[in-house]
């Protein structure tokens, strides 16, 4: 009995954990057939030994993880054809984004096979012939994008049947013949611009502009307005009066009816301005980002996606993304941007600069390639004359300027000490690496706050590295990131190393003193965070530099006067007198590993690293402010 039991056992544990480990086979199988019989120009991390659900770019599955039910690929570079037998096969396939690259060839007859599709994005490739004229196995689609194709012939009739559809887009093709009658109340979103086609507009499009038409050779004429019914015909009415007066109630009701309407509307206005202010500004946050694309019409091309890059999308995922200003920097403007597939990414829009895309594209490719763990991956770009875009990774928690200067209140958790010290020997890490880039000589150039983020083990991770050499000579910062700027480069306008050590030195002092590198007394005056922390030190005053919220955690000031002098060595004005970053990370580890026993982690992760480094206080602080 104890024998069935445990065989019993087993077989429950063994069937739970075949379900955790289910994996939709033969939609697997279809998709590698279908890549494998593809040439595409962008490599795709699908692997037979991967999980199809859990690591392939761009394809989603159901809840279960027993079909594949979203395959998103645009613009990773196909061309040629879509083998036959292939995506057929995905019999559950709900939505399909092909978009963006270079198929050829008449319309997929494999995607006729797909009843259960709601959405389809075949735009912007090389697609020719007719398009399918039975639309009615598509039963349930929502949207249908072939736009920007060769498309031929004449528009389907049978899309009348599709009582789901809201959006159809087929411009841009070579469509001709006459518009049918569309007769499908769901739709709102229409565009057949820029075709052959000729005829009239049916009455059942009238609704539409005017746009959604343009560039074909349709009639001016559109379709006779419906005849009212006999009830609703106006009818003639003798009149018993006299013009004078039918003119004189005219002109008397209307002065009556425009005083009514001007005295609700100052009453009003009033009530509606502040809901207004509000709702104008909501709408510059979500909008800005789509604004960008119709402000600048030279956009064509696509993004440009760095080895290793798991995001599938393109450029015109990404101008109607729904986006958020997170804030407006140095060098550009930067948006929190949700993808439609529920991806965030944050989006930096460079403010307008001279640079040629040679210059630009060489930056991005020694950016793109750097990897490391303290350093914020650049996913992709886009170059255009009007516009350049880099893609980053979103880290939800926000950047070191806002968890370290938000408001205070009493629902504020304050950053502890043990996460600011993680912050800095993260954020050291990660200048360190950069500065080993290039030959040596990459230089990150805009340090400051808001540009460290915390990574999944809320260590610091520095962003935005690489513009300031593209910038060169920088402009004159704003006062609130000027003080990181180190006293040569207000002379010079070029950033250095040097500069990035000085930059990396305010830095601590924030995370120590909790106060931003420039800020206003309650006299107004204007105060240089370097400048104080030396006075308060020469004075000898050293404990009222820390953050006060610092002072409530136990045994830590030995650690905090060891960052301070760390800090004071790293903003010395004379930048040969200020230390190495590979030096400084090895100093700021050791901060931790003197008072837990344990070696630096640098040891294994940070470069140029030497575990018998053991410095004094005095050998910290040799570098004496000058």
């Amino acid at each position: 009995m104890g024998i069935k039991i445990i065989f019993e056992a087993i077989f429950l544990f063994g069937s739970l954990y075949l379900l955790a480990r289910a994996e939709p086979i033969e939609d697997k199988h279809a998709l590698l057939d279908f890549i494998n019989n593809t040439s595409h120009s962008r490599n795709l991390n699908w692997d037979e030994r991967t999980s199809v659900c859990n690591n392939w770019t761009g394809v989603t599955c159901n809840h279960g993880n027993s079909r594949v039910i979203a395959v998103r690929l645009p613009g990773i570079g196909f061309r040629g054809r879509i083998p036959l037998n292939t995506l057929r096969r995905l019999s559950a396939l709900q939505i399909l984004s092909l978009r963006s690259n270079g198929f050829s060839g008449p319309f997929p007859t494999d995607l006729l096979e797909l009843g259960n599709l709601t959405s389809l994005y075949l735009q912007f490739n090389n697609f020719q012939g007719p398009v399918p004229w039975d639309f009615s196995v598509w039963k349930n689609l929502y949207i249908i994008n072939l736009s920007n194709n060769a498309f031929n012939g004449s528009i389907p009739p049978s899309i009348t049947n599709l009582t789901h559809l809201t959006a159809l887009s087929l411009a841009n093709n070579s469509l001709s013949g006459d518009i049918p009658e569309l007769n499908i109340p769901s739709l709102q979103v229409l565009d057949l611009s820029n075709n052959n086609l000729t005829g009239v507009v049916p009455r059942s499009l009238l609704r539409f502009p005017s746009s959604a038409f343009a560039g074909n050779k349709i009639s001016p004429e559109t379709s006779q307005p419906p005849v009212l019914p006999p009830t609703a015909q106006p009818k003639k009415h003798s009149s018993k009066f006299s013009e004078s007066a039918i003119l004189g109630i005219v002109i008397g009701s209307s002065a009556l009816a425009f005083m009514s309407i001007a005295l609700l509307l100052i009453v009003t206005n009033r009530k509606k301005e502040n809901v207004k202010a509000t709702a104008v500004n909501s709408k510059k946050k979500e909008k800005s980002l789509k604004r960008a694309a119709s402000d600048h019409h030279d956009t064509n091309g696509n993004l440009v996606f760095f080895e290793g890059c798991n995001l599938a999308f393109d450029l015109e995922d990404l101008l109607r993304a729904s986006a958020e200003v997170l804030g407006k920097g140095t060098f550009g403007t930067t948006y929190k941007a949700a993808l439609e597939d529920a991806t965030i990414v944050a989006v930096k829009r460079l403010r307008e600069f001279s640079i040629g895309r040679k210059d630009f594209e060489q930056q991005m490719e020694v950016v793109g390639n750097i990897r490391h763990e303290n350093v914020a991956p650049l996913r992709s770009y886009y170059y255009s004359k009007d516009e350049k875009l880099m893609v980053y990774d979103f880290y939800s928690q926000g950047s070191v300027s806002i968890l370290l200067h938000a408001k205070r209140g009493e629902d504020r958790i304050p950053l502890d000490w043990e996460t600011r010290l993680k912050i800095a020997i993260g954020a050291a890490r990660g200048i360190a690496y950069i500065h080993l880039q290039d030959g040596e000589k990459l230089v990150h150039g805009n340090i400051k706050a808001s540009n460290v983020f915390l990574n999944s083990q809320n260590y610091g991770c520095v962003s935005d590295l690489g513009l300031a050499t593209l910038m060169s000579p920088i402009t004159p910062p704003a006062l609130r990131t000027a003080g990181y700027r180190a006293p040569e480069v207000t002379q010079t306008r070029k950033v250095s190393q040097a500069t990035d050590v000085y930059s990396y030195g305010v830095l601590l002092l924030e995370l120590l003193t909790g106060k931003s590198p420039v800020y206003t007394s309650g006299s107004d005056e204007v105060i240089h965070l370097v400048r104080w922390v030396q006075s308060v030190v020469r004075e000898e005053w050293t404990g009222e530099v820390f953050d006060v919220q610092l002072l409530r955690y136990p045994n830590i000031e030995e650690e905090m006067v060891a960052m301070l002098q760390i800090g004071m060595s790293c903003v010395a004005r004379m930048p040969e007198r200020r230390p190495k970053m590979a030096d400084v990370v090895k100093m700021v580890e050791y901060i931790r590993s003197v008072n837990t026993g344990n070696r630096p982690s640098s040891e294994t992760k940070s470069p140029g690293s030497t575990p018998n480094l053991t410095p004094s206080g005095a050998q910290i602080g040799s570098s004496s402010v000058s």
